[in-house]
Formats: structure tokens, sequence, C-alpha cells
């Protein structure tokens, strides 16, 4: 990270934190929603749109490595084990 970073690139970073605080603690809803986040923030030309062009297509391999990798990631596919 570099010493000046702007407000849209650290809401970014904040929303990244939260995607892998909430996937390592095992909040799989909350991490496919910080993800949701993530995706909406690049789209968005207030915060995506200012960003440079190195750090955006940084934060978009990122998406779609969080994309690919939790994937099947939630509870509402998961089976009881009792059933």
């Amino acid at each position: 990270m570099s010493l000046f970073t702007s407000a849209q690139e650290k809401q970014i970073l904040a929303i990244i934190k939260r995607v892998e605080m909430n996937a390592s603690n095992n909040y799989k809803d909350a991490a496919q929603a910080a993800i949701a986040d993530l995706e909406k923030a690049l789209a968005d030309p207030a915060v995506g749109g200012k960003l440079k062009d190195k750090k955006k297509a940084e934060f978009d391999s990122l998406l779609a490595d969080y994309k690919a990798r939790y994937q099947g990631f939630t509870h509402k596919d998961q089976k009881p084990y009792w059933t």
C-alpha cells in the first residue's frame, strides 16, 4: 500500500478487508454480500471510475478471484446432517 491513497481506494480496501474477515470466520453469507458490495463499488463511476488504471485492474483481478474461489461458499446450499 502506498503512502498516499485516495478515499475511493480506502473504501475498496475496507470492503476487501470485510470479505477476507468474513470468509476466514466462515461467515459465508456475509462474505458473499461483501463480494457483491465490492462488485458494486468497482462498477460505480464515483468510486471505481476515479481509481488509477493499475489499481482498477488489480482490484478487478481480485474480484474475479473472489468470485471464482467463493462460488459455492454459502449456507443456503448446505444440507443439514440430520436429513
